[in-house]
């Protein structure tokens, strides 16, 4: 079981390698998830931030945590990109005609998605406090942001990894970011749902974007969570799950 477990990891290891450095060389993936959110931010802030009443709370430090649910969002995609080529160009096949663990496939692209995107929220959170966001916050809620994003990070890469397995092309797999971006702006990302009508706020008051969203920016300004961090927990654990139960199975549906 050890060496197993050993040669799944180092497989995986190989597998992440390949796909980080079909990444990196992709000027296209750069432009996408961290430009793109970088403009929007830019936007925001400068253009609309002044017509936006937040209170007390400076409009960057206001809408950092939806640009970077945003961000997450728009690096995922690629992660179902990728994985359609991967199945669509055959070579998942000659993967398998490899000595190598079959679920490493799948775990070498989770595993590129969740350092990509950790390292492309870092830049925005670097840019934001080039931007003017302040924050007094201490060690322990950067580690608990840092937990939080990552648990968000890996549960929707299981979700795209899903739609890269069952999409027939690539640009088709990428096609339900813009369900999840609906999700970012009909939330509390870049105003407050106070200002939405009722039926609006409704829904955005009860989605899972808004718990995730609060939270993060709880931690960032040093607020308490409430129960808005139990609430995003249990939508990413139960979506995680979930996602993973269905990827898995598809997965094995088509190579077996």
């Amino acid at each position: 079981m050890e060496n197993k477990f050993k040669n799944y990891l180092s497989d995986t290891l190989v597998m992440s390698s390949r796909v980080m450095k079909h990444a990196f060389r992709s000027a296209d993936t750069i432009i996408t998830v961290i430009a793109t959110p970088l403009m929007m931010m830019v936007m925001f802030v400068y253009v609309f931030g002044g017509s936006i009443d937040t209170g007390d709370v400076n409009y960057i430090n206001y809408v950092l945590p939806g640009i970077i649910i945003m961000c997450v969002v728009s690096g995922i995609a690629y992660t179902a990109v990728r994985l359609n080529e991967d199945v669509t160009k055959g070579i998942v096949e000659r993967f398998h005609s490899m000595p190598i663990a079959k679920s490493s496939i799948l775990g070498g692209h989770v595993l590129t998605s969740l350092i990509f995107n950790a390292f492309s929220t870092v830049i925005i959170i670097l840019c934001a406090f080039v931007m003017g966001f302040r924050t007094d916050i201490g060690l322990s809620n950067w580690v608990l942001l840092s937990i939080l994003l990552l648990l968000f990070i890996l549960t929707m890469t299981w979700v795209s990894v899903i739609f890269g397995l069952i999409s027939k092309s690539a640009e088709g797999s990428a096609s339900f970011v813009y369900i999840l971006m609906i999700f970012i702006f009909i939330s509390p990302a870049f105003a407050p749902t106070e200002t939405m009508p009722k039926i609006v706020r409704i829904f955005a008051n009860n989605q899972p974007m808004t718990p995730i969203i609060e939270t993060v920016r709880a931690l960032l300004l040093n607020e308490s969570v409430g129960n808005n961090a139990l609430i995003a927990i249990l939508w990413c654990v139960v979506i995680l799950i979930i996602s993973y139960i269905v990827s898995n199975r598809i997965y094995k549906n088509k190579t077996s």
